[in-house]
């Protein structure tokens, strides 16, 4: 398995190698589960994710026992790499059944209900899978992520480096104890891990993550031992700021490096600060490094330039060396240009939306303001999700997105709802990575979140697969202005809660 994988012989000289073990056996190759497992197992190591996915499949065709359930983790952890989330779903089912009081394919299973979106049943999976072994690191690494998702950072390096001093080999474990070192500010930690990351990826061979972890080390190290998101004013205030409502966004009063005020839209579906490259080169945020980001739109994934503010503040706000997106190079053919974003979240606040009263209020604990109407769970994997369940039981998870309009589907969820009887309708929809132009209108769509209930109700259907690969989970769909305004918004980050209250 991927987690026990040593540097890849050639192909040629395997494919050789398990063509005499077959004759000599007097075996036909297709007979032989076990040389498919370990030729899966070899593809894998190589980051040829596809073939290996074939490859375990053909093992599983007549593999049983043990070997049955590590070719499964096997096509598991394959459909994850190349983003094959339908392949996923259908691999975990039947790991599920196939590996109980398997500590090490339980924590897959937990891996692949992550990758699904399906984060609770994944975190019960990495608990279960401690249950039967405490002492197993993917178990360790996936429950580290659940907890960092939920805002428990501590909780969260203690298990992360488990995982790391039961596994110290394993690439994938020290990117996860990078990203809680992250989020927790400690931007040195953070390079270190990435950097034995980079390490730990096979040598020789065209693996994209190891550009992508790359150009992240060297963002985090530019920091040297200065924390990100440093507060000049006080980090513990509760601050309130009256906002403008225009075009179904959130707009706030900022100055970057001290410039003259600008619009920020305040955007929870962002997880960065972004400003656009005229505002960049102006106040000079320099770009550090280049980095990959996706959103809807035909472009799909986009190169853009990570930088960082040395001072921004938005009202009586004001902190220092702000983690940012320059949106440079700029993208041409927009209804109009890219302007500036805030992101509270990144900068670890909660935040609370009055729409009636346009009162927008940011702190690292929102005061109590009494029961809820409805209370979701928050993750915080990356974006900001809650669990919604689409037409009659399909739970996905959704972005909850202040900077967007609709309530959206992705096109993959859409595809697990009963046929259209009626037209599509063809929208024009920009996005953050340009026109997409398969986007549409499906109407008599069933969706819930909790006890919040609606009945055939007309969602707007996008491509979500670039940013869902990006992510390295499924994106069900997105909550904007129109669901969010309904209410008194709570995007809670403490209590890892989204609680809505109507106005």
């Amino acid at each position: 398995m991927p987690t026990t994988a040593r540097l890849p012989v050639a192909l040629s000289t395997l494919l050789a190698a398990v063509g005499l073990v077959a004759a000599l056996r007097g075996a036909p190759l297709t007979d032989t589960p076990e040389i498919h497992l370990q030729l899966g197992k070899l593809l894998y190591a190589e980051a040829r994710y596809g073939e290996a996915l074939a490859a375990f499949r053909t093992a599983l065709a007549s593999a049983e026992g043990r070997a049955r359930v590590e070719a499964r983790v096997g096509a598991v952890q394959a459909a994850m790499r190349i983003g094959d989330f339908a392949a996923v779903r259908d691999e975990a089912a039947r790991l599920r059944d196939e590996s109980r009081g398997d500590p090490e394919a339980r924590a897959v299973y937990g891996d692949a209900l992550w990758s699904a979106g399906l984060f609770a049943e994944a975190e019960a999976a990495f608990r279960e899978s401690l249950a039967i072994d405490p002492e197993q690191p993917r178990g360790h690494n996936g429950l580290a992520r659940a907890l960092m998702a939920r805002s428990r950072h501590d909780q969260a390096l203690e298990h992360s480096l488990l995982a790391v001093g039961l596994e110290p080999k394993e690439a994938e474990f020290h990117h996860t104890l990078g990203n809680v070192y992250e989020r927790l500010g400690r931007y040195d930690a953070a390079a270190g891990a990435l950097s034995s990351f980079i390490d730990l990826l096979p040598k020789g061979i065209a693996d994209p993550r190891a550009a992508l972890a790359g150009a992240e080390l060297r963002f985090l190290s530019s920091f040297g031992k200065k924390a990100p998101y440093e507060f000049i004013s006080d980090p513990d205030r509760v601050y309130t700021l009256p906002f403008r409502l225009e075009q179904d966004k959130i707009l706030v009063r900022g100055r970057v490096n001290g410039s003259q005020p600008l619009d920020f839209v305040v955007d929870t579906g962002a997880e960065l600060t972004t400003i656009s490259r005229d505002t960049g080169e102006r106040e000079r945020v320099a770009g550090v490094t280049y980095t990959v980001s996706a959103g809807v739109g035909e472009v799909g994934m986009r190169v853009l330039q990570l930088g960082r503010i040395e001072k921004l503040e938005v009202g009586p706000i004001k902190v220092k060396r702000v983690p940012c997106i320059l949106k440079s190079p700029a993208l041409r053919e927009l209804p109009a240009p890219e302007g500036e974003s805030l992101s509270p979240l990144a900068m670890g606040l909660s935040v609370g939306v009055d729409y009636r009263r346009r009162i927008l209020t940011l702190a690292r604990r929102l005061p109590d303001d009494g029961p809820a109407d409805v209370t979701l769970p928050l993750w915080m994997n990356r974006l900001a999700t809650v669990r919604g369940t689409v037409g009659i039981d399909h739970p996905r998870s959704f972005v909850v997105d202040t900077g967007g309009e609709v309530i959206s589907i992705s096109a993959d969820t859409a595809k697990v709802l009963p046929p259209l009887v009626t037209r599509k309708i063809g929208l024009k929809v920009f996005g953050a990575s340009g026109w997409d132009r398969d986007a549409y209108l499906l109407p008599g769509v069933d969706l819930a979140f909790a006890d919040i209930r609606f009945r055939r109700l007309s969602v707007v259907v996008l491509n979500l697969r670039a940013p869902s690969v990006l992510l390295g989970y499924d994106l069900g769909g997105i909550v904007g202005h129109r669901f969010l305004s309904r209410y008194r918004v709570a995007i809670d980050l403490d209590r890892a809660e989204l609680r809505l209250t109507s106005s």
